[in-house]
Order: C-alpha cells, then sequence, then structure tokens
C-alpha cells in the first residue's frame, strides 16, 4: 500500500518500479525539495503542532544582539514558487504542487535523500532541504516516518600515552584541514589531502598507510589521489586484494579475507536501527595474512615505549571488547528478537528495551556465537528527540554553520568567508535550505553534463566484482572490453550517433571510451555511466573492462562538506 515517487534525472530500475517518476535537472533536487516544501507551508498543510514545538526558525525572529531574521517560511515564499522551481527543474508547475498536496496529505509520508547505494557522498544543502520536508509534516520518530536517533554508546578507547614527536605531531595542523575552520563540518578530507600533496614540490607526507579501501580507483577526484601516491616516499596497504592502490604500494601487508576474521559490523547503512555485531571466521586463513588490527598491535609492540604502552592489547579482540562494555554499560539494546515479527515491530511504543543479559560476559558471549546487539525501534518511537543542535530542536536555520562561520572569519566580513565555505547566499538563506547554482564557466568549451549511477549487479567500491556477475549485465551494459554510456535519442541525432558507435568523453582531467547506448530514459544533454568498471588491477576477471569515470570526475567542491562533487562535472562528446 506504499506509493513511492522516485526524483531522479534517470530512468533507473527503482524509477521504473515506482508510481510515480520524477526527473529534474541534475543537481536541482534541492530546488525540487524547497518548492515542495513551499506550497505545503502556503497551503497550510504542515504539522502547525510540530513546527511550533519542535523546530527553530521557520517563522521570524530576533536574535541575542537585537538582529531581525527572516525565517524559513519567508524563503520559501519568496524564492521557490512552483513556476520558480519548475523553470531551474525543468519539472512542471502542476507535477510540484500534486506531489506536495499528496505528500502532505499522506499517513506517513517520508522524504529520503542520497542516491544510488551510498558509494558517493551528496550534497549537504540537498539533504537539509530534504529533511525539511519530513520535519514539516512532523514525521519524526513516529511509525512510518525518519528516525533519530542517539549515538551508538560504544566505549572509547583509553588516552594514548604521548612521547615528545607524538605532541608535537599532534600541534600541527592536519593536512586535510577536516574538522577546523570551513571544513569543521567533515571528519576527514582525502581529496584535501591529495590536493596539498599535489601542491608540493616534494610530499609532506612521508608514509602512508591504507587500510580496507582501494582510493586510487574509488575517489572521484580525477586521479588527483593516484597522481599523489607517486609523490608519497613510502606507502604501506593492508589490503587483501591486488588492487590499483596496493599496486602502488611499496610494501603489502595484507589482510585476512572477510571469512577469515574477527569483524565489527557497526549499523549497516539503510538500517533504521542502531546495530552491532561481530562477524566471526568461518575458515582458516588460505594464505600467509594477517588481520590488520593484529599487525597494528604488533608494530606498535616492536617500536616498544609510549606507543606500546598505548597499544596494551593481545589481539584485535581485546579493544573491539573494550568498545562493546559502552554497550553493556548503557543499559540499552536486546541480542534476541522473536523470529515471527520483524525488530522493528517488537516492543511497546515509547517504552525502554528491557536487557535479555545480566553480565557483560553473557552479552559478549552471544556476540561471539553469532548474535548482536540493537535497539529497538518502538523504543524510540513517540520520543522527543534532542536533534543535537545548539536549539535542542529541528533546525530550519542551521546555528551551528552560523558559529562556524563567525569563528572562522577572525575579522573578516561573514560574507566572504561564507564565500570561501562555498556558499554564495547571503543573508539568512546563507544558513538555511537553499539552492546554490553551480559554476558554468566551461559550459561552452564542455556543453554537456556526465553522471554516474550503480547496478546492484555491479560492486562500485573497494570489493571486487565477483567474477560470475559479469554474466549478468546486458550487452548493452558491458560486451567484450567494451562499457557504454546512456544517451537519449535527441543527443544522439545532435552528434550523429548511432547504437554501438565509439565515442570520447572529454573533461578538464582527461578522457575515456565507450560505446554509445541510446536510452529513452537518459535526460538530453547528459550522459551516463556505469560505475564499478574499468579495473587496472585485481585479476583478469576484473582487468581491461571499459573505463573508470572518475578518473574524468572532479565537480569541485560540496559546499558546507568540502567533499567532492561529482555531480557537477561537464563533458564534451567527440565520435570516434
Amino acid at each position: 500500500k506504499v506509493k513511492v515517487i522516485q526524483v531522479e534525472s534517470r530512468a533507473s530500475n527503482t524509477a521504473s518500479k515506482a508510481d510515480k517518476w520524477l526527473a529534474p535537472r541534475p543537481g536541482t533536487e534541492t530546488v525540487l525539495a524547497l518548492g515542495l516544501a513551499h506550497v505545503i507551508v502556503r497551503e497550510g498543510l504542515y504539522d502547525k503542532t510540530f513546527v511550533h514545538e519542535r523546530t527553530f526558525g521557520f517563522k521570524g525572529w530576533t536574535s541575542a544582539d537585537g538582529r531581525t531574521h527572516s525565517g524559513f517560511e519567508s524563503l520559501l515564499m519568496k524564492k521557490y514558487s512552483p513556476e520558480a522551481v519548475a523553470e531551474i527543474t525543468g519539472l512542471s508547475p502542476a507535477d510540484i504542487v500534486v506531489l506536495a498536496k499528496e505528500f502532505a496529505g499522506a499517513k506517513a509520508p517520508m522524504a529520503i535523500c542520497g542516491q544510488g547505494k551510498g558509494d558517493l557522498n551528496g550534497s549537504v544543502l540537498e539533504f537539509m532541504a530534504v529533511q525539511s520536508l519530513n520535519a514539516l509534516v512532523g514525521n519524526l520518530n513516529r511509525r512510518g516516518g525518519v528516525f533519530y536517533h542517539d549515538p551508538m554508546p560504544l566505549a572509547a578507547w583509553p588516552e594514548p600515552q604521548l612521547d615528545g614527536i607524538a605532541r608535537d605531531g599532534l600541534r600541527k595542523a592536519r593536512f586535510d584541514n577536516a574538522g577546523r575552520d570551513r571544513y569543521s563540518f567533515s571528519e576527514s578530507l582525502v581529496n584535501n589531502l591529495s590536493d596539498a600533496i599535489g601542491r608540493s614540490l616534494t610530499s609532506p607526507v612521508d608514509t602512508l598507510l591504507v587500510f580496507a579501501s582501494n582510493p586510487v580507483y574509488t575517489l572521484p577526484d580525477g586521479g588527483s589521489f593516484r597522481n599523489a601516491v607517486r609523490k608519497i616516499p613510502f606507502v604501506v596497504s593492508f589490503s587483501p586484494y591486488r588492487d590499483e592502490s596496493s599496486v602502488m604500494a611499496d610494501l603489502v601487508l595484507p589482510d585476512h579475507a572477510h571469512a577469515e576474521k574477527v569483524g565489527e559490523i557497526l549499523w549497516p547503512t539503510g538500517l533504521q536501527y542502531p546495530f552491532y555485531a561481530l562477524s566471526q571466521p568461518v575458515v582458516e586463513p588460505l594464505y600467509r595474512t594477517r588481520h590488520s588490527g593484529d599487525a597494528l598491535i604488533l608494530l606498535a609492540k616492536a617500536i616498544g615505549g609510549t606507543v606500546a604502552a598505548s597499544f596494551p592489547w593481545k589481539n584485535y579482540e581485546d579493544p573491539l571488547k573494550e568498545r562493546v562494555r559502552g554497550l553493556f554499560e548503557s543499559g540499552q539494546g536486546v541480542t534476541r528478537f522473536d523470529l515471527s515479527s520483524p525488530p522493528w515491530e517488537t516492543g511497546k511504543a515509547g517504552e525502554p528495551d528491557k536487557a535479555d543479559y545480566k553480565t557483560f560476559d553473557e552479552m559478549w558471549k552471544r556476540l561471539k556465537e553469532g548474535g548482536f546487539w540493537y535497539r529497538t525501534v518502538s523504543s524510540i518511537l513517540n520520543k522527543k528527540p534532542s536533534f543535537g543542535t545548539p536549539s535542542g530542536r529541528f533546525e530550519f536555520y542551521m546555528n551551528r554553520i552560523e558559529m562556524i562561520a563567525k569563528e572562522t572569519a577572525r575579522g573578516r566580513s561573514l560574507k566572504s568567508t561564507m564565500h570561501d565555505m562555498g556558499i554564495l547566499a547571503e543573508g539568512d538563506e546563507a544558513f538555511m535550505p537553499h539552492h546554490e547554482a553551480p559554476g558554468q564557466s566551461d559550459a561552452k568549451k564542455y556543453p554537456l553534463r556526465m553522471m554516474p549511477y550503480v547496478l546492484i549487479n555491479l560492486s562500485s567500491g573497494w570489493i571486487p566484482n565477483p567474477p560470475y556477475l559479469y554474466k549478468t549485465l546486458f550487452d548493452n551494459q558491458l560486451r567484450g572490453k567494451d562499457f557504454f554510456v546512456d544517451i537519449n535519442p535527441k543527443t544522439a541525432s545532435e552528434y550523429k550517433l548511432a547504437q554501438g558507435d565509439l565515442v570520447t568523453v572529454q573533461s578538464p582531467e582527461g578522457e575515456i571510451r565507450a560505446r554509445v547506448n541510446i536510452f529513452e530514459g537518459a535526460m538530453p544533454g547528459v550522459l551516463y555511466f556505469p560505475l564499478g568498471l574499468g579495473h587496472t588491477a585485481y585479476d583478469d576477471f576484473q582487468q581491461e573492462k571499459g573505463f573508470n569515470p572518475r578518473e574524468i570526475m572532479d565537480g569541485g567542491r560540496d559546499p558546507i562538506s568540502a567533499l567532492p562533487a561529482w555531480w557537477n562535472r561537464r563533458v564534451r562528446l567527440l565520435k570516434v
């Protein structure tokens, strides 16, 4: 009985299964969400009680410094009418109005942000706008809505013992600048690390350790990380695979494969409730590999001194056990559920979980025997979340962004500081969900836009694709060593292209070759590439099958997060 509306510029499998498919221009999803919000507010269809009691910044207000603020409602009414949104997105005003009313009138409406399988970061402004829709209808911590959870209560490890070298190192600024000033919203920014190394004649990093990742292949940075790795004097890979990053390493200390080791399963993406589990080895290691966690502990002991003292464990399982103790001490969560009903229907709404274990040893034993720890959805239903914001409410006006901007300004104007962060909007609008038009300086030379897409039967991340899955790809996706780019018939006609023609796609970062798949579900003026092909490493099953679109991606930085804006790459098309 669920009605699904898919918002996506390409006719994906999800779009084909949806009740309705809306195709806004790529990068305009934020505008569409704000247009829907405009209609909901204009028609008085929002949850007035929730908005009044549990949100901040909806109506105008006067701050403690005496300044008058206009509020999110005013911004919506001023800039995001269906007509204005239709002009930007390419949709019709009527479709926007109808969808807004359907959403607000649904019993349990929910708006989900993000694209694909979560392999690539998204736009923070888009996520802010989409979550604003959920706040307007008040469907937070309600059955059928969006759940806001407290952080998982894992215990922290003891503070390391610092020697002089460590203290000197911690006093220095991070190479990626994450967690400070304009980058305060991101925990790590590998793209900034690549830039820092690329700008230097010699690498400021002399040793790089790479764990459970293949950044040379997976980063959408036009090959910047590969170029950075070439400059680093000593690179160590702990990958169990002969991937693109490990083949560039000076030393490979291969980890066990997944089925050979203890592993932490920490709240998988898409799960509605906090979840923790331990995977256990089911086979003996086939080769002379070692768990990377054990390798680090042994390395610390070999160094000795305060480094060894900061790693007091015998093996990797010991620090995991310390983290799990925090789950036990929280007094929350259970390790079993009734198979007759799913975990999100277990328990009574609003009642805290009753632990089904008495001692920590009992809980640990259950985890090791293939069990898990989780908090039931029912325990947070109808609970008023704090949202972790300065106001303690859901914020249409983001106080933390303003606070960070003021701290970063250091005597400069707030306007110039926000511009440095990538926010061109001025005044109150800069701190609310809004649309930032992407730069178009190279639109004449590169008239088309490229968009990657993911397939459920094609691995697009660090783990390689199982060979047999290649057999499930259609001939208009992969044929021999050639992969295909989806092109709308109108665009193909403009370039005089036929099905199967070989083309070169160029961006400022480089070029890739592909064959043409003429596809009605592709938007005119946009080229769609599958992610997961184009490997140059691993084995014969993976290598020389198409190209990796990330090689020619680099659309700049997403405002606020400063993560790669992979959805904003312009290209041009040449027939071979």
